[in-house]
């Protein structure tokens, strides 16, 4: 029910319009870092103008009309004696300084109301299930407004799990109470309204971790990834004067007859091939044939290692554009990772979260032949020959992977920073070898300038340091003044993951490969599970090393 609740959520705040500079996308150039930016922007801007209407359907209709009135107002009893009385007139009284000047703060909705309201109106099975929350309430009138407050909350027939209270800090305020409940989600709401009617509480907020809907959606599959299509975009050369392919209508359609291609592929079909034009081959060969003339020296081991396997295994050749799916099953065999092509470039949140999986979005477009050595958005020629050797590396694969399994679950602000670090290392990153630098990014080995530039003594080299590689400003008109120099990729792993585990996300997660799903290891038996796995694994290493041992002394 919560992950239902997630992705109907996510839904609501979703992007809705591409990222072009119609749109209001600020940059020419296409990087994972301006579409992180782009997104927290338009998804801010989304979520204030959703969480507006409601708030204005609820202040319409008074949310009465949409949950159960079998029960009665704070303080409203069967009338034994006068005091019960005097509540009523107090209620009464409340009412109506809350219809004056304080009416907009009593009935606007807070985002997590908006969400659980939105939970509640699925189906009447989903508004009558039970809510745990905690609210925070602050108390004007002392300890006399707790018996209030459960006489209400029995009136709307819930249940108190936990009650505390402390003197309170603020002005005007004598305590603050914490009281988590379990109750219907629609008398949930309607007993933060009663609340709220009251001037014995300065306030009446529920608290975020809560509603477990909160948490960003993210896929738990790798089928899920069919369900992030609608955030699918793509570049649009019509819209940008600047753009290679602008004044070429054949051009423009070539890239839409491509993208429908990958529009209609779903999970467990095969990866379609493309017959690619003599123009677009002669593209990749001139590409091609300064990447072989400039790897030697200025690329790292394992790229050079695994683009020689690929030339063994007849993938990469001059004449010829690779087909994904031979690219797919040639890294399946050697990492796992398998590719997926897609119509365009996917938000942020929604790339990263395929690296979790092993999977890398790829696109199968050519860039303009008359910019063979530039291109304002990656195309399958950056793609195939930046991206794809490491991702045949065993090590730099992990580190991938992990860069997206940090990604699920994170907030906005969390993307922005993974996306920073993933710019800063897999497109433009530097490593060490034999006290010579290399380059391993794959916007570097695809790009012959900037690989120039970033290997000579202009630019500043950095020591690879995510905490504050994932706040440096990058620049996107000219080539980086800054790159970051990793000691190894075992070396960038173990940084990478002491980072990651600051991050804010409340929970753990692993990929388990068997069936392709990512597991949250948020119970203890999720966790004994995994124990037990783990001590199969180290069971079978212990038993190989001792046959080892013993084979030397036969």
């Amino acid at each position: 029910m919560a992950v239902a609740a997630a992705q109907k959520n996510r839904e609501m705040f979703a992007i809705k319009k591409s990222y072009s500079i119609e749109n209001g996308y600020p940059s020419r150039r296409r990087s994972l870092v301006d579409d992180a930016r782009f997104e927290t922007l338009v998804v801010k801007q989304t979520k204030q103008s959703v969480l507006e209407e409601a708030r204005a359907r609820a202040n319409d209709s008074g949310l009465e009309s949409d949950f159960n009135q079998d029960t009665a107002p704070i303080g409203d009893d069967k009338p034994e004696n006068n005091d019960t009385q005097q509540d009523e007139n107090d209620n009464g009284n409340d009412a109506e300084a809350t219809d004056g000047s304080n009416s907009d703060e009593d009935y606007t909705l807070t985002e997590e109301e908006v969400i659980l309201q939105n939970a509640a109106s699925e189906s009447p099975e989903a508004e009558q299930a039970i809510q745990k929350a905690a609210l925070l309430l602050r108390m004007r009138d002392g300890m006399g407004s707790l018996a209030r407050i459960l006489k209400t909350i029995d009136n709307y027939k819930g249940c108190v799990e936990h009650l505390e209270t402390r003197p309170s800090q603020a002005s005007g305020i004598q305590f603050d109470a914490l009281v988590k409940v379990s109750m219907t989600r629609s008398n949930l709401l309607q007993l933060i309204r009663s609340l709220r009617q009251s001037t014995a509480f300065a306030g009446v907020n529920l608290l975020s971790d809560n509603i477990s809907s909160k948490t960003p959606w993210f896929p738990r599959h790798a089928s899920d990834l069919d369900n992030c299509n609608h955030l699918m975009t793509k570049f649009e050369p019509e819209l940008d004067m600047n753009h290679p392919g602008f004044a070429d209508k054949q051009y423009r359609e070539r890239r839409k007859e491509i993208a429908e291609i990958a529009f209609a592929y779903k999970y467990g079909d095969s990866i379609p091939s493309i017959t690619y034009t003599e123009v677009e081959n002669s593209t990749w060969q001139r590409v091609f044939n300064t990447v072989l003339e400039l790897m030697p020296k200025h690329a790292c081991k394992e790229y050079k290692a695994a683009f020689g396997k690929l030339q063994e295994a007849d993938i990469f050749v001059p004449h010829r554009i690779p087909q994904l799916d031979d690219v797919s099953n040639f890294l399946r065999k050697h990492t796992g990772f398998t590719l997926r092509p897609a119509a365009g470039l996917l938000t942020a949140r929604d790339f990263l979260a395929s690296l979790a999986f092993r999977v890398f979005q790829s696109t199968q477009y050519v860039r303009h032949n008359n910019s063979p050595f530039h291109t304002p958005e990656p195309d399958c020629i950056h793609e195939l020959l930046g991206h794809i050797p490491l991702l045949a590396d065993p090590n730099f694969a992990q580190f991938s992977q992990e860069i997206g399994l940090a990604s699920l679950g994170a907030s906005d602000s969390e993307i922005e920073k993974l996306s920073t670090v993933y710019w800063f290392t897999v497109e433009f990153g530097l490593c060490k070898e034999n006290q010579q630098l290399k380059a391993y990014g794959a916007a570097l080995l695809s790009s012959i300038g900037e690989l120039l530039h970033a290997l000579s003594d202009k630019p500043e080299l950095r020591p690879f340091e995510p905490a504050s590689t994932s706040l440096q400003p990058y620049q996107d008109q000219e080539y980086q003044p800054i790159y970051y120099v990793a000691e190894s990729f075992d070396d960038a792993k173990d940084k990478f993951r002491r980072w990651v585990s600051t991050m804010s996300r409340p929970f753990e997660v692993r990929f388990n490969p068997h069936t392709e799903r990512v597991e949250v290891l948020d119970s203890v038996e999720k966790l004994d599970t995994l124990i037990w796995q783990l001590n199969t694994e180290m069971l079978h290493l212990t038993n190989a090393v001792n046959k080892l041992r013993g084979s030397r002394f036969e």
